[in-house]
């Protein structure tokens, strides 16, 4: 083997298809796009979810739901951890800060205190909104709920 017959291996490299060189190319007049028609033609481009003219599916499914766009999403936090968060580090008065130093919430979250578990401290409470539960189970402890406006 020399330099001078070096050539890669059979298979390895494959040609692009050279199209509208004309007659003696063997794929010329047409360049390989059929005859006439708007695929025949150049700058040709086909609507995003045509299904060669069926009734496409976002027009025969119907549309359905409701994006209340006036909507308020809470973050829910149990009794139960703020019950473990006192236990563990001491803490008596819970607000937005104490929430996001411990990784609770985030950014602008509005926090609501649900009422699953139960409380072995007094504690006092700063939040967005408080289920029924919750507010009763923290008061029957001598805490304090307060609402943020």
């Amino acid at each position: 083997m020399n330099l001078n017959n070096l050539k890669p291996a059979e298979g390895s490299i494959k040609h692009s298809k050279r199209i509208g060189r004309g007659a003696g190319s063997g794929k010329g007049g047409t360049s390989t796009r059929g005859n006439k028609g708007a695929k025949a033609r150049s700058g040709y481009h086909q609507k995003v979810g045509f299904e060669g003219g069926q009734m496409p599916i976002y027009r025969r499914l119907p549309k359905f739901g409701f994006k209340n766009i006036n909507r308020v999403e809470y973050v829910g936090i149990n009794i139960d951890m703020l019950n473990s968060l006192a236990e563990a580090k001491n803490i008596t008065d819970f607000n937005v800060e104490v929430f996001k130093q411990n990784g609770l919430i985030s950014g602008k979250d509005r926090i609501k205190i649900l009422g699953r578990g139960e409380l072995n401290k007094t504690i006092n409470v700063t939040a967005h909104a408080f289920s029924a539960t919750a507010k009763q189970a923290i008061e029957a402890k001598g805490g304090v709920a307060t609402v943020i406006e």
